[in-house]
C-alpha cells in the first residue's frame, strides 16, 4: 500500500461522514438492488457503506479497509444506523483475501488515488467479481479542482498536497486515469462518467473552508509536510488562514471534479 496521505485524524474521518450513496455513488445506484452481494473496498468510516448496504439488503455486504481505525469507525457507523448485513475486514486492495467470483457488485470510492498500484487493485476487484458483475469506482482529480477567489494560500495548498501525495506513492489526479487503468486491468466493458461535488453554497462553503483550516494543521498531511521539509509551520499556518479567508467570501466557490467508472467483469 502507498502511505495514506490524509491519515485518520478526526478532522479527516469526520469530513467523510457527509458522503452517502446519493452524493458519492449516483452513477452506480441502479446496480444497488435488493438481494445482491456487495464488496466495498476502502470503506473508511462507513457512511457510504451503510447506505449501500441498506439498498442491497438482505444481500450480504463485505467492507474492507487497510486501516484498523477506519474499520472500527465503520463498525460504529453500522451499529448506529442499524445496518446488520455488513462483514467488516482489514485488508489490502492489492491482494484481497477473498475468493474468485464472489460478488455481484464491487465498489470503491476515493481509493485508487491512494494505492501504490491502481491497476493491480482494479484487477483484484475484477477477480472477486462474478461474471457480469458491476465494478464501480470513483476518484477525484486534484489538478482539475477549481475555486474562486484564486487565493495564493489555496494555490500553495494544492501544490503541497500534490507533493506529499506523490511522495507517498499516490496519484492525486486519479480521475483522469480511470479508463486507462481499467483497460490495463483487463476490463473491456467500461463506461466513464464525470461527476462533481460543489462546496459553494453558504453552508457548504463555511464547512469546507473551516474544516480545511483546521485539518491542514493537525492531520497527517500537514504534519508530514512539515516533518519532511515540504513546508514550514509558519507557511502551513498561512494556508490555514487562507482557507478561513476563502470561507468568509460570499463570492467563493470550490468544485471537486470526479471520474466515475462502471465496468463489467
Amino acid at each position: 500500500m502507498a502511505r495514506y496521505t490524509h491519515g485518520q485524524h478526526r478532522t479527516v474521518t469526520d469530513s467523510y461522514r457527509w458522503r452517502n450513496a446519493a452524493n458519492s455513488a449516483a452513477y452506480a445506484l441502479h446496480e444497488m438492488t435488493p438481494g445482491r452481494s456487495l464488496l466495498d473496498v476502502g470503506c473508511g468510516p462507513g457512511s457510504i457503506t451503510v447506505d449501500l448496504a441498506q439498498r442491497v439488503a438482505p444481500g450480504p455486504v463485505t467492507a474492507v479497509d487497510a486501516s484498523p481505525e477506519a474499520i472500527e469507525l465503520a463498525r460504529t457507523t453500522a451499529r448506529n444506523t442499524g445496518a446488520d448485513n455488513i462483514d467488516f475486514r482489514v485488508g489490502d486492495a492489492h491482494g484481497l483475501d477473498l475468493p474468485d467470483d464472489s460478488f455481484d457488485i464491487v465498489h470503491a470510492h476515493q481509493v485508487l488515488q491512494h494505492v501504490a498500484d491502481p491497476v493491480r487493485a482494479l484487477a483484484e476487484m475484477r477477480r472477486v467479481a462474478r461474471p457480469g458483475a458491476a465494478v464501480a469506482v470513483c476518484d477525484s482529480d486534484y489538478s482539475a479542482m477549481y475555486w474562486y477567489p484564486r487565493l495564493p494560500e489555496l494555490d500553495a495548498w494544492m501544490d503541497l498536497y500534490q507533493s506529499v501525495a506523490r511522495a507517498n506513492g499516490g496519484e492525486p489526479d486519479a480521475g483522469r486515469h480511470m479508463v486507462a487503468w481499467a483497460h490495463a486491468a483487463g476490463f473491456t466493458d467500461v463506461t466513464y462518467a464525470a461527476e462533481a461535488w460543489s462546496h459553494s453554497a453558504p453552508d457548504r462553503r463555511h464547512w469546507w473552508g473551516t474544516m480545511w483550516a483546521e485539518r491542514i494543521l493537525v492531520s497527517d498531511l500537514g504534519l508530514q509536510a512539515v516533518h519532511e521539509g515540504h513546508v514550514t509551520r509558519e507557511e502551513l499556518e498561512g494556508i490555514s488562514q487562507g482557507w478561513i479567508r476563502w470561507s468568509q467570501d460570499p463570492d467563493a466557490v470550490f468544485v471537486v471534479p470526479r471520474g466515475a467508472l462502471l465496468c463489467r467483469a
